[in-house]
């Protein structure tokens, strides 16, 4: 979602810029993160031009799925979130310790990066699936793990300890 500078101060003098539309996001699956699958989440907002100021605000509607945090199953996660960011063209206001307030670099504002990062922030510490047959549907083994039960567990000793067994077997044959 990219926005000319000079578009947003022509028409936001007046009354405020509103856009709406659809942002892919789902190079957020490739990121190091619990989102499994994430498609396009729909923008809708207004930016008003204050002074040297640009002020974006901003509603992000979409639906990710995570792994559930017992099961593993895949769950949809709805999330809505209200954001507002400040971009400026002051060369007063480039303080480093204020990261809320973007400096205005060329004459494109690109609010992609905003949205993902704001879709992260979003992303919660852990899901658990409503379903009543996710614990079927839970995957039992992966790459090099294996889930056992109890019921599954054999009683055959550790193939560490096999050297341990045999200094055992030593000590009773020589008593």
């Amino acid at each position: 979602m990219k926005f000319s500078v000079a578009q947003i101060k022509r028409n936001a003098g007046y009354e405020p810029f509103a856009f709406d539309d659809q942002v892919d996001v789902s190079e957020l699956e490739t990121m190091n993160n619990d989102i499994r699958k994430i498609g396009s989440v729909h923008v809708s907002g207004t930016a008003m031009d204050q002074g040297d100021d640009i002020i974006f605000t901003f509603a992000i509607d979409g639906t990710m799925i995570l792994p559930c945090a017992r099961t593993l199953v895949d769950v949809p996660y709805p999330f809505q979130i209200s954001a507002t960011e400040i971009f400026t063209e002051s060369p007063y206001e480039k303080d480093d310790s204020d990261d809320d307030i973007h400096s205005i670099d060329g004459e494109v504002l690109d609010l992609n990066p905003l949205i993902k990062e704001n879709i992260l922030l979003e992303v919660p510490y852990r899901v658990y699936s409503d379903d009543a047959d996710a614990l079927s549907r839970a995957p039992f083994e992966g790459a090099g793990w294996e889930l056992i039960s109890e019921d599954k567990k054999e009683q055959k000793p550790d193939p560490r300890f096999k050297k341990l067994e045999s200094l055992l077997e030593d000590k009773k044959e020589k008593e």
